[in-house]
């Protein structure tokens, strides 16, 4: 079978610890990646580009990094979407007043300032913990939101509330068409996922998952608790930054605080609960579930004359099942169910 391990030897320490520890893993891996850069963008129409890819793979990014936090940490958030503005209008103000900083260079720059103020909203953690941590995240949303309506600095004493941010630009090629856009936050989104898996495999992430199943056994066992949940806190806003800039400026192309809706903040939540919590590939399949449903309903039922409005309703609902339902049966999420096939599949044809 596709996933048989016969003839598959560690002979050193190093092989034993690679990320994917079947070659059958490595080449399908391999194979998306290559599909993904060289052959999607030409197949690929605008359509696909603009509506589907590129804000599938910022929202994945962005639960990605609220998955490192609550899924491999333990630390309830719904702060995603504070974290995400604070990384969009850290950009375009770096953007806007010193245009000599490269664009990826002022997305990485407002990835740690978003990572920076994540620690500080953050420090509720060290003596709170469940749903009052909730609220102060929750609480951290309608303050960023209120604070960027209200100092006219950060949007540049802009008279209109919706900001048209510049195009991206690296010397002098402008990232100003679909298949560019895609590519760039293509880019963005491999080099933080390998280091996400990474991380998650290290001993900072160890000691976050150690936090996770039982915070007083950890600090027993001389896990600095305090620097733990704040590091956690720092990488996953760092993450929600960077995304919260790809969204605006490769998806959306308008800046404004309603872009970071709460009712984003619950999507993202939902990702990662449907997708899988403590997994980097739940993080993508989630995001992928939650956008293209409504997307696949509004382009099923919309064409029998259904109003949309009823429609995305209708796919709310969905969600709201979907989530009580994988609470009850798996909730590891659907991440989970591709691990059991897999395993089946390594031991096939024995039944156990």
């Amino acid at each position: 079978m596709m996933y048989r391990e016969i003839g598959q030897y560690k002979t050193s320490y190093a092989a034993d610890q690679q990320i994917f520890s079947l070659s059958q893993d490595r080449w399908v891996i391999v194979v998306l990646l290559l599909a993904a850069i060289f052959l999607v963008p030409f197949i690929a129409n605008d359509y696909w580009f603009v509506a589907i890819l590129i804000p599938c793979l910022s929202l994945a990014l962005a639960a990605l990094g609220l998955n490192i936090l609550t899924g491999y940490c333990g630390q309830l958030s719904l702060g995603t979407a504070a974290f995400m503005s604070i990384g969009g209008f850290a950009t375009y103000n770096l953007v806007m007043r010193l245009p000599e900083i490269p664009f990826p260079i002022s997305i990485l720059l407002a990835g740690i300032i978003a990572g920076l103020v994540g620690v500080l909203f953050g420090l509720p953690s060290l003596r709170i913990k469940g749903f009052y941590l909730v609220v102060s995240t929750l609480a951290a949303h309608f303050f960023v939101q209120w604070l960027f309506d209200a100092i006219k600095w950060f949007k540049r004493n802009n008279p209109q509330g919706e900001i048209k941010p510049p195009p991206f630009k690296i010397f002098d090629f402008v990232f100003n068409t679909p298949v560019s856009q895609y590519l760039l936050v293509l880019g963005f989104v491999i080099v933080l996922t390998i280091l996400a898996k990474n991380i998650m495999r290290s001993t900072t992430g160890r000691r976050m998952m150690a936090v996770r199943d039982m915070e007083v056994a950890a600090e027993v066992m001389g896990i600095p608790i305090a620097r733990t949940k704040l590091l956690a806190f720092a990488i996953s806003s760092f993450y929600c930054g960077v995304a919260g800039a790809l969204y605006v400026y490769c998806y959306l192309q308008l800046l404004d605080t309603k872009t970071y809706s709460l009712e984003l903040a619950f999507a993202s939540v939902f990702m990662i609960v449907v997708g899988g919590l403590g997994t980097i590939m739940g993080s993508f399949i989630g995001a992928a579930f939650i956008f293209l449903l409504p997307i696949w309903m509004n382009s099923t039922f919309g064409k029998y004359g259904i109003d949309p409005s009823q429609i995305q309703n209708f796919s709310k609902m969905i969600f709201g099942a979907l989530v009580i339902f994988l609470l009850i049966v798996e909730p590891n999420g659907l991440a989970r169910l591709w691990m059991r096939a897999k395993d089946k599949l390594r031991k096939w044809p024995f039944p156990y």
